[in-house]
């Protein structure tokens, strides 16, 4: 039999063999025809379109984190936008204000580090909101999660940091401003390219943390955090690790959406998008890399098709263009309960039974 065939199921005779990430030949064949997909079809598609994988890379990186604290740690939030809009005032605020040197400036390394520090500023005030977990959970976890969203959003950030400068409610990011190297994130295309990086990056992080002693820990805690800390897992320890990661990542997040902007202010970021984020991984499913891209490419492709499907109407029935923010937040809803009942592990659960059939077929195990 040829090797790296696998028709029966999967089987390893070492360690690394079961430890690497693509383990058979046809998987390193799939993945070598998806990074020709992602890197050379999809940036000559209509910049439209281009425009929604952008969308959808930054659904992606703010549901990564959501998807750590609820599915692989059991931290439920409903703030997650908080850390998204403090990574990407952070990144705004040293890409404009910041006394870089001017060579900085001219080779393009403002922007790059300021997505870093942002990351870091919005991983540090996502382990202050985590604190709380190390005495309380669930209904008042939440309760403590929402508190960081409106304290953040709408009191600090509203009534304080965006007016900087003296500036009103918005940061002007006029077009030059944001530059990655040499490149000036000026088009649709040059913005997706710089996702591609931030997202397969972000997947890294987690997927090898999750493979790692921090990763072991935190599904413990998810299982039973009594249980975990009679084993010795310092419970407290792994839980603000695992809000600094999500914070972490959303920082990444709102550092790479001011590239997509003109202007950034706080209603970039209102409490809606944490249970946007929070649906997005119930649809493609919790405690799932797989689920995160699946829900974030199932949301925001359902709601360009509902798009679509209602603008050729509009001439006949005008007033569906102002009331299409309730038929989307409905359609979201009713995505959510839909899922809930017939699909309840969500979209990955679905492709890993897929999978399973196409490795085991024709046997009937």
């Amino acid at each position: 039999m040829a090797k790296g065939f696998l028709p029966c199921g999967t089987y390893h005779q070492d360690y690394l063999h079961d430890h690497a990430w693509w383990q058979t030949g046809f998987v390193k064949g799939k993945m070598i025809l998806l990074g020709i997909i992602l890197f050379f079809v999809i940036p000559h598609l209509d910049p439209y379109w281009v425009g929604v994988a952008n969308m959808i890379g930054y659904t992606i990186l703010g549901a990564l984190g959501v998807d750590l604290l609820i599915g692989f740690t059991g931290q439920i939030t409903l703030g997650h936008a908080a850390f998204i809009a403090v990574g990407a005032y952070t990144s705004t605020l040293f890409v404009l204000d910041f006394p870089w040197p001017h060579a900085f400036i001219h080779l393009g390394i403002a922007y790059p580090i300021s997505i870093f520090i942002g990351a870091i500023v919005a991983g540090l005030w996502s382990v202050l909101w985590g604190l709380p977990s190390a005495k309380v959970k669930g209904f008042y976890l939440i309760l403590t999660t929402m508190a960081a969203q409106f304290v953040t959003v709408n009191f600090i950030i509203t009534q304080y940091v965006a007016k900087v400068g003296g500036r009103g409610q918005a940061f002007s990011l006029p077009a030059g401003t944001i530059k990655f190297g040499p490149w000036v994130m000026d088009t649709p295309v040059k913005v997706y390219y710089l996702m591609i990086i931030l997202v397969l990056f972000c997947i890294a992080i987690m997927a090898n943390l999750l493979r790692s002693r921090p990763g072991r820990a935190w599904m413990a805690i998810r299982d039973n955090d009594i249980a975990a800390e009679t084993l010795g897992i310092n419970v407290v320890l792994y839980k603000l690790l695992a809000f600094f990661v999500a914070g972490f990542i959303a920082g990444i997040a709102g550092a790479f959406w001011i590239s997509n902007l003109a202007a950034i202010s706080p209603e970039h970021f209102p409490w809606s998008w944490s249970l946007w984020l929070v649906g997005v991984i119930l649809i493609g499913g919790t405690g799932s890399i797989h689920g995160t891209i699946f829900g974030s490419m199932f949301m925001v492709l359902v709601m360009e098709f509902l798009q679509m499907g209602i603008l050729p109407l509009a001439d006949i029935y005008p007033q569906l263009i102002d009331k299409f923010f309730f038929i989307k937040e409905s359609t979201f809803g009713l995505a959510i309960c839909v899922f809930l009942i017939f699909e309840p592990n969500g979209l990955s659960y679905r492709w890993w039974q897929l999978k399973n059939y196409f490795n085991l077929w024709p046997f009937s195990y």
